[in-house]
């Protein structure tokens, strides 16, 4: 049974108990195909420039030999061989932004009595499904109730990416954040904990105490980094801009209660004010970052942090006039962050950050190409796969996935690869059409897609 069906099966039967028993088969069938070996690819590592024509053998769920010589392997029932007819294999994508169970609908959606967390898982899977053939093989997801899914990946039950979870958002009262309806009162002063708290979406927490407790309960669920809010959005409607969120000792709190656990902490923020505050208080990725000044970008280089950073679009027509004018004025300041960042060889990384607009979800592979106005299509691929890895080892030993590395092909690392008909060093647009141009998909050892015999 090819593991490709597995995904098509699941969709095929109403009954959850039957629904279960295929999900188990589909993983155990998939964990029996201990050794694949692709011939004949062309091999991006990730790292280099030039590919090499070889071979790439996989063990289990890890590469253990990458040759321009045959590799000797024992063609039993156990041994698939693939011949990848001169195409060109590459890691898994990564996308280092992501809300993905928050991505699946509206923010008035989201509120409405029928949706509840199951529910909300169950719209997860199904984008999960979708991200990871779109190639995104790892995402960091920073915000939103993601665990549950997340171990069902990891354990193959369902089809989707490696996920990297924050957890809730922190956020202020009055922050980006706050996500509570107009009419809500504060949970201090008579009003009811909004459902976006109960879910997990976010925690609204105030001083030291609240964001200490906040910070540790994501980090009690399994989180792997923690995200805050420490400055104003583009997108909500309560928050001005140019805001600074939290104080110094708030977010030295947060920064204190990760490092005890030896992860760390990365904050939404477009501002000088706020990208300085979080650095001196020991954060270590800036999330945005578009309305930074040469002062701060250098700052970052010198602070060794990582800035996260997407080229957004402008607001859609239905939006609040005042959502559309600060979008406007941060994709304004974004040709201005991505120079600068070169300038200072700022650590950058890179991500979607779709939220709320479900329609968004196939950009994911079409807003690559906008990464073409300031670098390279070499330089896109490597930022889309080793570099965008390198974030994850701050997570120390609440990384999820440190049996093996990411973000590259080489011996050792994690068997997650995307076989393309096209060479994206040449034309990078071949990545934002995944539907054809993926003609194999292997994750975690476990081949997810093969037209290559079609």
């Amino acid at each position: 049974m090819d593991e490709t069906l597995c995904s098509t099966m699941t969709k095929l039967s109403p009954l959850k108990s039957i629904l279960t028993a295929v999900l188990f088969l589909c993983a155990i069938l998939a964990k029996a195909q201990t050794t694949i070996l692709i011939t004949n690819v062309q091999v991006f590592n990730g790292k280099d420039e030039k590919t090499i024509l070889g071979n790439v053998l996989i063990v289990d769920n890890i590469i253990t030999k990458v040759s321009t010589q045959p590799i000797p392997t024992n063609k039993s029932g156990n041994t698939k061989i693939i011949d990848g007819k001169g195409k060109f294999l590459m890691p898994g994508l990564i996308d280092n932004h992501v809300h993905l169970a928050l991505n699946t609908m509206s923010q008035a959606d989201l509120l409405k009595p029928e949706i509840t967390s199951e529910k909300l898982d169950e719209y997860t899977r199904i984008e999960g499904e979708k991200m990871l053939l779109r190639g995104f093989t790892t995402i960091r997801d920073l915000g939103g109730p993601v665990f549950t899914v997340k171990r069902e990946f990891d354990k193959g039950l369902f089809p989707g990416p490696r996920i990297y979870p924050s957890g809730a958002m922190i956020s202020q009262t009055s922050g980006h954040g706050d996500a509570r309806l107009p009419n809500e009162k504060s949970k201090r002063w008579g009003g009811e904990v909004s459902k976006a708290e109960l879910m997990g979406v976010g925690f609204i927490a105030d001083g030291v105490p609240e964001v200490l407790t906040a910070t540790r309960e994501n980090l009690r669920s399994g989180a792997s980094q923690i995200k805050v809010h420490a400055g104003g959005g583009a997108a909500t409607a309560y928050d001005p801009l140019d805001v600074t969120q939290y104080t110094p000792d708030e977010l030295k709190a947060a920064v204190d209660a990760a490092e005890d656990w030896g992860t760390y902490v990365t904050v939404h923020a477009y501002t000088p004010r706020a990208v300085k505050r979080s650095l001196n208080a020991g954060v270590k990725c800036i999330e945005h970052g578009q309305l930074l000044d040469p002062e701060t970008m250098k700052l970052i280089a010198d602070k060794g942090a990582f800035l996260s950073i997407q080229a957004l679009d402008e607001a859609p027509p239905t939006a609040p006039e005042n959502v559309k004018q600060k979008k406007h004025t941060v994709i304004e300041g974004t040709d201005n962050a991505f120079k600068w960042a070169k300038e200072y060889n700022v650590k950058l990384i890179w991500g979607t950050d779709y939220l709320f607009e479900p329609k968004n979800g196939p950009k994911q592979s079409t807003d690559i190409l906008k990464l073409q106005t300031w670098l390279s299509n070499y330089q896109i691929l490597k930022l889309l796969t080793y570099e965008n890895a390198q974030v994850f080892k701050l997570s120390g030993l609440r990384n999820p996935y440190l049996e093996a590395k990411l973000g590259e092909i080489s011996e050792g690392a994690y068997a997650d690869v995307i076989l393309l008909d096209g060479n994206p060093l040449k034309d990078i647009s071949v990545l934002s059409k995944p539907d054809t141009s993926i003609l194999l998909l292997i994750k975690d050892g476990i081949i997810y897609k093969n037209l290559l015999n079609k």
